[in-house]
């Protein structure tokens, strides 16, 4: 059965139909039974309010009891209880009467609207108030407990409608609201909630002007009638009103608590893009410093006059509150004037604000909710034909006229200026030195967030332990700030943000990038990684790779260390190490018949941008035990090395692998072995307990593999060998033996061993004096280099000829052929040659323009430094020692000469010269001051040097350029009389 009392007391059956229940009086009867169904109600009360004055004896009320009784079904029994009566519904049937659904519905639709469902809500509510079908237990005026009963219920109905009016104000519709608020205010004049409804209602509307009359009328009545003043709330809207100014007021940028760095010209530039474009998006890795930026963006485009809305997206955690989230710092939610919740529609209520509002919206950080991001964004710019969109995120929203600008790095100085900011704030006092900043500056990428989180480092740390730490990036970082929300407080929270919002595929392939230490061609990475071109675009939006131009592809080493933690986690390491090795040896292999022809200007800077991954390569295969892999990529990458002057820098690296495989060449690589005999040389000096490095106990064995390679017309694989081969060994005891390896090969079926051979060739005649012979034998050499386009060998022996010209005192012919063999070793970026070619210029230039000389030598010297070319730096010292000798500068030159010394291997042929001119500069300056034994034992010094060439004493140490009486000197040392 069903009960009303919600209007004139009925009852109906399960069908619907009526049940007639008789006269008023049992209608009151069966009313006063349901105001609290199952609540025992005291007979004398019934007699007395069913019908007022006594009419209504015991016995008649027992009468009209029974005759209820059998009105009613099954399913609700009246029962007597004690003095009264009550009654019985069925258990199962607990919200038969109307009253009790109505209070339990009401109840569910303001819980509703309180957890922000308007629409459940606003259903809920209607669904209750439809149950009234007039005023509340109708017909018993004269009843204490119906009026009483009555009154409730019909200030739950009031607070209903008024939920209910709420709830749809939230939905967006304040239009038809207004009307039925406005007679609810007149029906209660002394009732806030209705008055502040309808407030709320006019403002959304842009009715300011009639919400504050509103206000203003409800405040007079409630003082003419009640003497108060309007609740607090009432008053806030009022004040709420006042300031708005008609729209309510947008959050904006976050002020700064630190000094913004090195941004000064993108600020400007942005600033300046947003006059025109109307969707900016800052794309770049976390802790690059895209929200600073936008923020600064912002600030500069409000101090101009222009209205800011800035959102922080990273709190939430996905797409579904976006819109709600624009709206809060709109100020269009959470505010008395607003509603407590957003719209049902918030996408409409946000179009609605803005539509005709000129406005820069600002969001920060959507790369976790990209897509509702984009969505959003394309859909208000199309309605909103004010509204600018300044965004930061990880990867491009993809919105069709979209400007993408990616937020770099700083730039060294900018960097520096950073760290020394932020130490400065946790350690006052000097300044950090200079040049270990730079080093943690780079080391860090000049990546904003981990400049100051390292800095910060300071209060507990000194600058040099810092710097030596840094190499460990995210535990250097692990400290952060505690006001930062937890993305930002170390570098590996954010990097794991942005790595957490990639895909199973994105993940596995941007972990195995990170074998590639100085980046990688798309090629290279697909092949590598195993990943196709759609997830390397991906991860290139995503800002965990980025393009560094060339067609190459990077990872900032921040994010690089920590794939590198993934990539071991997940046991990786070792199966894409060998893939980096393998892709690193068909490439070197691919450049080699390249390296000294035409296209060497094509191949060189390609095999130079593998030099980091070489190095870290080399490495893998080492600590994997594999010296074989190791030995095969030093070998494919030397002749580059040699020719850029690069090889200095994995000469420790080449002597660890000699060190792991011994004196004794692997089956098939002893062309390697040499090789690799060679780069181990180019940095490696005697041992502090005075034992012979890796590449000199290996010397005989390599010579061995060179002469097995290079023999009758058979030819190896890696010619430039020869002449390095030549180089650095013709000045050990048997010279012979290195000539003689490179002369075999005039007749060789490679063309440019041929034209090593005739540069080779030249050193004959030139030992026994036969300068005309040496210039044929160098000429040929020029010749035959030309032909093969070959711009290195071409540049040796054009310096070798301007040495010559020199001897023969064509001053104008030697500086001609040496600026001719400069710029060709220039073109080539070759660092060591350069700076051999510098100082030889400056030896012909000594004599006539010191001023010149001192520039060649000096910038010979930076060259040399920059190459890491320690003979080089030898050869530039000396010439500043000449000039300070030439000066008479005594102690100058006695220190030069010293540091000269130093650096030359007595058993480089190319260092012979350079070291000669040492010992006899010395012998000088100690003949200067009066020391005759001590110049006597230099020249004799310098005379056992040059006699190892063989015979022609006096013709080399004058090919030397050395003045005739230094000449003599020697001459005199060496003379068997003495």
């Amino acid at each position: 059965m069903r009960f009303g009392i919600l209007g004139d007391t009925r009852a109906w059956h399960d069908d619907g139909t009526e049940v007639a229940l008789g006269g008023p009086a049992r209608r009151a009867l069966l009313a006063l039974l349901l105001v609290r169904p199952g609540a025992v109600v005291p007979a004398e009360r019934l007699a007395e309010e069913v019908e007022p004055g006594g009419a209504v004896t015991a016995h008649a009320l027992q009468s009209q009891v029974s005759r209820l009784r059998a009105a009613l079904p099954e399913g609700a029994v009246i029962e007597r209880s004690g003095s009264g009566y009550r009654i019985v519904l069925d258990a199962t049937d607990a919200d038969a009467v109307d009253s009790v659904r109505f209070e339990r519905a009401a109840a569910e639709g303001r819980t509703a609207l309180r957890e922000g469902d308007p629409r459940r809500a606003a259903a809920v509510l209607r669904e209750a108030l439809g149950l009234w079908r007039g005023p509340a237990l109708a017909g018993l005026p004269d009843s204490e407990t119906a009026r009483t009963a009555a009154i409730r219920l019909e200030e739950l109905r009031l607070a209903a409608v008024e939920d209910r009016i709420e709830a749809e104000l939230c939905s967006g519709e304040h239009r038809a609201a207004v009307p039925e608020l406005r007679e609810l205010v007149d029906a209660h004049p002394l009732r806030e909630r209705p008055a502040a409804l309808l407030i709320r209602a006019l403002f959304a509307q842009g009715g300011q002007a009639e919400a504050l009359l509103v206000f203003e009328e409800t405040r007079r009545r409630l003082a003419d009638e009640l003497g108060a003043d309007p609740s607090p709330e009432l008053s806030r809207l009022h004040r709420e009103l006042l300031d708005s100014g008609g729209l309510p007021a947008p959050t904006g940028p976050p002020a700064p608590l630190t000094a913004f760095i090195g941004r000064d010209t993108e600020t400007a530039e942005l600033a300046a893009l947003l006059g025109a474009a109307r969707l900016v998006c800052l794309t770049g890795p976390g802790g690059v410093g895209k929200t600073r930026l936008s923020a600064e963006v912002a600030r500069a485009l409000q101090s101009a006059g222009d209205e800011i809305c800035f959102v922080e997206l990273a709190a939430l955690r996905d797409g579904s509150g976006l819109a709600q989230a624009l709206l809060a710092a709109l100020g269009l939610r959470g505010s008395g004037l607003q509603l407590a919740e957003g719209p049902l529609e918030p996408v409409d209520r946000l179009i609605t604000a803005l539509a005709a509002r000129p406005l820069l919206l600002v969001l920060d950080n959507c790369e976790h909710v990209v897509d509702e991001a984009a969505a959003l964004v394309a859909r208000l710019l199309s309605a909103c034909p004010r509204l600018r969109v300044l965004a930061t995120s990880r990867e491009p929203l993809g919105v069709i006229g979209e400007h993408v600008r990616q937020v770099r790095p700083l730039d060294e100085a900018a960097a520096v200026r950073l760290f020394e900011d932020r130490a400065r704030a946790v350690r006052p006092g000097p300044a950090p030195d200079p040049e270990t900043v730079r080093r943690i500056c780079a080391a860090l990428d000049g990546l904003p967030l981990a400049v100051e989180l390292v800095a910060a480092r300071l209060r507990t740390l000194e600058l040099d332990a810092l710097a030596g730490r840094v190499g460990d990036l995210l535990a250097v970082t692990a400290r952060g700030s505690r006001a930062a929300d937890a993305r930002h407080r170390t570098l590996r929270s954010v990097v794991s943000w942005s790595w957490e919002l990639l895909t199973a595929d994105e993940q596995r392939a941007a972990r195995r990038f990170a074998v590639f230490t100085a980046g990688a061609t798309a090629e290279a990475a697909l092949r590598v990684c195993g990943m196709d071109g759609d997830t390397l675009e991906s991860l290139v939006d995503k800002s965990l790779i980025e393009a560094a131009g060339g067609g190459r592809h990077r990872m900032l080493e921040t994010v690089r260390a920590y794939a590198a933690e993934q990539l071991r986690e997940a046991g990786e390491e070792e199966p894409t190490g060998r893939r980096h090795a393998e892709h690193l040896l068909g490439l070197l292999d691919a450049a080699a018949p390249h390296l000294l022809r035409a296209a060497q200007l094509e191949w060189l800077p390609r095999t130079a941008a593998e030099d980091g991954d070489l190095a870290a390569a080399t490495h893998r295969a080492l600590a994997a035990h594999d010296p074989g892999t190791a030995l095969r990529l030093l070998a494919a990458a030397a002749t580059s090395l040699w020719i850029r002057g690069a090889a200095a820098p994995l000469a420790p690296r080449a002597a660890a692998v000699l060190d792991a495989l011994g004196s004794t060449p692997p089956d098939g690589l002893g062309e390697e072995y040499a090789v690799c005999v060679l780069l181990a040389a180019a940095g490696a000096a005697d041992t502090a307990d005075g034992t012979a490095p890796s590449w000199r106990r290996c010397r005989e064995s390599a010579q061995q593999a060179l002469d097995a390679v290079w023999s009758g017309e058979r030819a190896g694989r890696r010619p430039a060998a020869l002449l390095v081969w030549m180089l650095r060994n013709a000045g050990e005891a048997d010279p012979g033996a290195a000539f003689g390896l490179v002369s075999a090969q005039r007749d060789s079926p490679e063309p440019w061993a041929r034209a090593a051979a005739a540069f080779v060739a030249g050193y004959g005649p030139l030992a026994d004096g036969d300068i005309a012979g040496a210039e044929r034998a160098f000429a040929d050499a020029v010749d035959g280099f030309r032909a093969l386009g070959d711009r290195w060998g071409t540049a040796l022996a054009l310096d070798a000829l301007a040495g010559l010209a020199g001897v023969r005192g064509d001053h104008e012919a030697a500086v001609t052929l040496t600026d001719r063999a400069l710029a060709l070793a220039r073109e080539l970026g070759a660092l060591e040659d350069s700076a051999d070619i510098l100082v030889n210029r400056g030896d012909h230039h000594i004599a006539r323009d010191p001023a010149r000389a001192r520039a060649d030598y000096t910038e010979a010297a930076a060259l040399a430094r920059a190459g890491g070319s320690s003979a080089g730096l030898a050869a530039a010292l000396r010439g500043l020692g000449d000039l300070a000798l030439l000066d008479g500068d005594l102690d100058e030159a006695l220190r030069r000469y010293g540091e000269a010394l130093d650096r030359i291997d007595p058993l480089w042929v190319r260092n012979l010269g350079n070291r000669v001119c040492c010992l006899a500069g010395l012998g000088r300056v100690a003949e200067a001051r009066g020391d005759l034994t001590t110049a006597r034992a230099r020249y004799r010094e310098a005379a056992e040097s040059v006699a190892r060439l063989g015979p022609g004493l006096a013709d080399t140490l004058r090919l030397m350029g050395l003045p005739a009486a230094t000449v003599d000197a020697v001459l005199h040392a060496h003379s068997p009389a003495r």
